[in-house]
Formats: structure tokens, C-alpha cells, sequence
């Protein structure tokens, strides 16, 4: 027996509806292709080199900074990638697997400066650079595992729960949201703890190093936001699950 015209109309009303709402939600990706692990890996790398550098205070004229300025802003572009195309609970699985890796390179410093070395004018040189390079490191490794943690994390919360309410739009406003609050919370985090190893004693250069270092490294993820929002457009077009997971 056909089915009346009505009886067609309604199944086909319900799964437009169904679309339209699927489309509107946030989405995001699983984590089996190898895209996620890549950019883990260098969140990784850049977050422990920024920790080896971040022991030397660097004064450009009247701006105080440290020697991990430059690589320490990529870690949140990276965390913006991941947090948009995956989700919060990935990102926060990137936070917590690159401090991992970085309190393992701060054992490894460790382990490394306790070995006994050569005991001629070369070795003893040498000892007492790494001592000076790499002994204050672990001072820095936590400054910036409770600061990187917590802003990460917020930055991250941020980023996903504006994305809840907008979709697929508005990613601009997103990243440069979440980035503002993320980098705050880190900065004040990080330079309570990490100014002493640097040399900062008095309160005006530590306000100096707060406020340098929170404009500097906001400034540089808006400044790259068109480039983030490429990258994150680049990921999503390639990642063969994007879309599957839903919030």
C-alpha cells in the first residue's frame, strides 16, 4: 500500500531538524589520527625549552623579560588548536602529559649535575655551567607547571564553553577570549614564583615583569590569531573524526 505524501513529509521534517541541530552544536574530534600526538609532542618540546630559558633575566632596554619570551606563546597557540578541535578533556590531557614530560627533563637535570665529573680545570668549568644553567631549572619547572596548569586550563574552559554557545562561529572572539584570561592567570602565576631565580628583588621590576610579560605574550597570540585560526581550519578540514564528537 503507498504511503500518503504526509507520511513521507514527516520523517523528512524530523531529520532536517536533527541536522540543523547537529550543525549548530560544538564540535569536535577523537583523538586516533596522528595529528593530536604531533602537536602534544612540540607543546612539549617548546614548554621545556621555555623552562631552560626562563632561568636567564633579559633586559631589552627598560623591558624585563626571560630567555623563554619568544617560544612561550607558541605553547598556547598550540593549546588553542587542540582545544578547539578536540575538546576540553583532550586539552586537559595535553596539559598534564607535557608537565609530565617536562618535571622528567627537570629529574633528568638533576641526575645530570649529580654525576661526578672530571676533576681537571675543563670539567670543573663545565660542571659549574650546568649547574648555573640547568640548577635553577627545577624552581622554574614548578613556577611553571602550577602556572602553565592553571591558565592552560582556564584558557582551555574558556575556549570550549564559548564554543558551546556559537558553534562553528565566532572563533576569533574565542581564541582571543580565552587567550587574554589564560595568559593572565599564568603570567602573575609564573613571575610570583620564578622572579627570585631570575634576580628580581623589588616590587617595581616585579610589577615591570608581570605587566611585560602579560602584554607581550597576549599580544603575540592576537597578533597570530589569523594564523592560529588557519591552522585550526587546516586540522579540522584534515582530521577525519571532526564533527563525530559533539559536546
Amino acid at each position: 500500500m503507498p504511503s500518503s505524501p504526509g507520511s513521507d513529509a514527516l520523517p523528512q521534517a524530523g531529520n532536517t531538524a536533527a541536522a540543523s541541530a547537529v550543525s549548530g552544536a560544538a564540535k569536535f574530534a577523537s583523538i586516533g589520527s596522528p595529528y593530536f600526538g604531533i602537536m602534544m609532542a612540540v607543546m612539549a618540546v617548546v614548554l621545556i625549552l621555555s623552562n631552560i630559558g626562563a632561568s636567564k633575566g633579559v633586559a631589552i632596554g627598560p623591558i624585563i623579560t626571560d630567555g623563554g619570551f619568544f617560544l612561550f606563546p607558541l605553547a598556547y597557540i598550540l593549546g588553542d588548536v587542540i582545544s578547539e578541535v578536540y575538546g576540553f578533556k583532550v586539552a586537559r590531557k595535553a596539559i598534564f602529559t607535557t608537565f609530565a614530560l617536562s618535571v622528567f627533563a627537570s629529574l633528568c637535570y638533576w641526575i645530570i649535575i649529580a654525576l661526578p665529573g672530571f676533576d681537571d680545570e675543563f670539567g670543573t668549568s663545565k660542571q659549574a655551567a650546568l649547574e648555573g644553567a640547568l640548577g635553577p631549572v627545577p624552581q622554574i619547572v614548578l613556577a611553571s607547571l602550577l602556572a602553565f596548569l592553571a591558565g592552560q586550563t582556564i584558557n582551555s574552559w574558556i575556549l570550549v564553553k564559548m564554543k558551546a554557545r556559537s558553534g562553528e562561529k565566532s572563533l576569533w572572539a574565542r581564541l582571543m577570549g580565552s587567550s587574554g584570561a589564560g595568559e593572565f592567570v599564568d603570567t602573575l602565576i609564573f613571575c610570583s614564583i620564578a622572579a627570585s631565580v631570575i634576580g628580581i628583588t623589588d616590587f617595581a621590576t616585579f610589577v615591570n615583569y608581570v605587566l611585560v610579560g602579560f602584554v607581550y605574550k597576549t599580544l603575540v597570540e592576537f597578533i597570530f590569531v589569523p594564523v592560529t585560526s588557519l591552522a585550526i581550519g587546516w586540522v579540522k578540514k584534515r582530521e577525519p573524526s571532526y564533527g563525530v564528537v559533539s559536546s
